[in-house]
């Protein structure tokens, strides 16, 4: 039996997103039906509608997301109906050679569901990194469930599913921030802050936050950062070693994804530091490095997809810090809104306005 509710769609390049009628199938074998409680409006749910990602549209958008499971398909054990859940887009699939490896958080072969969800006339839609939550329902593969407590305000525990959680991996998991480590983070976003959240919760001393906007600046002050850098003012390499005693930070955080912030990471890390990427580039970007600083300046040039995150491992953990009033989620919540406001939020996470905005259904 088909289920029929209310989402999201995009239906082509550039074009508004309309609110439609979806026919989400029941699970198959592997498969989970949930209910979602809120989405997180995301950059990439722009990327994909700007047709950044793929051409193919209809996408069904939406992936940063909380919710109850509502039935599961033959096979599921992990999940049960009720659970409460954080989506996630790396269901790890156990075999690849990753997985294989003991790295499961870099998996080759992560699962979506294999039933295709559909508009009311049958067109089959493309669901935004295999998710698709701004619906009233969503069909997942089970393995993109994480099952955390029940306590947790689906609002706030759903951006773990994506840009919380990209931008605090990218320090703890990629960057291996540590105690006493001194942190840029340029570009102060959703996943900016994050990045700063994480660094300040694994003890780092000094919290480089770098912007053009004295807004994104005061909300980096918020999560933990020690100095703000505007880069309308001032150059931000140079003002980044004068804060680091001259050196230049342990880890340098790119939020952003263009070639001028990535030169500005690795500038201004130490030697032997680490630049790590995790802002998402558009498709034409080049970088262009002296290969002569690339060896002289040693270290690491990193990207970090999803944080470099292993969800089983890192949601539950990440929600109860949360619980114990250690990791503030709710300060990213900006605003929340119904589905019929997502193209409006859209405008204003382009003009810098929210954190986030999150849907709630």
């Amino acid at each position: 039996m088909a289920h029929e509710v209310r989402g999201v769609v995009a239906t082509g390049k550039g074009k508004p997103v309309s609110l439609e009628t979806i026919l989400v199938p029941d699970p198959g074998p592997g498969e989970a039906l949930v209910k979602v409680q809120a989405c997180g409006v995301c950059h990439t749910d722009l990327h994909y509608r700007e047709g950044g990602i793929s051409d193919d549209f209809p996408f069904l958008l939406g992936h940063e997301a909380a919710g109850l499971i509502e039935a599961v398909g033959v096979g599921v054990t992990d999940v049960v109906p009720g659970d409460f859940v954080i989506l996630n887009w790396r269901a790890v699939c156990g075999s690849c050679r990753s997985c294989l490896r003991g790295r499961p958080q870099y998996c080759f072969a992560t699962h979506n569901a294999t039933q295709r969800m559909t508009l009311a006339d049958g067109t089959p839609l493309s669901p935004a990194l295999g998710i698709g939550a701004f619906a009233e329902k969503t069909l997942v593969a089970a393995g993109q469930c994480t099952k955390v407590d029940p306590a947790a305000s689906p609002a706030a525990a759903g951006l773990l599913g994506c840009g919380v959680m990209a931008g605090l991996g990218a320090a703890v998991n990629t960057g291996a921030v540590s105690h006493g480590d001194s942190v840029a983070v340029i570009g102060c976003g959703g996943v900016g802050n994050a990045a700063i959240a994480g660094a300040q919760l694994v003890g780092a001393t000094t919290i480089i936050a770098v912007d053009v906007d004295d807004r994104k600046l005061d909300w980096a002050r918020g999560f933990g950062a020690t100095h703000t850098v505007n880069a309308k003012q001032a150059d931000p390499v140079e003002r980044i070693r004068e804060l680091t005693g001259g050196f230049g930070a342990d880890v340098v955080i790119d939020a952003v994804g263009r070639p001028e912030t990535f030169k500005q990471a690795f500038y201004a890390r130490d030697l032997a530091g680490t630049a790590v990427l995790v802002g998402v580039p558009t498709p034409e970007l080049m970088l262009e490095l002296p290969l002569l600083d690339v060896f002289g300046r040693g270290g690491s040039l990193k990207s970090s997809w999803y944080g470099d995150c292993l969800p089983s491992r890192d949601l539950p953990m990440l929600v109860s810090l949360y619980l114990q009033g250690r990791f503030d989620l709710n300060a990213f919540v900006t605003e929340t809104i119904g589905l019929p406001d997502v193209e409006d939020a859209f405008a204003k996470m382009h003009h810098g306005e929210v954190l986030r905005s999150v849907v709630l259904l």
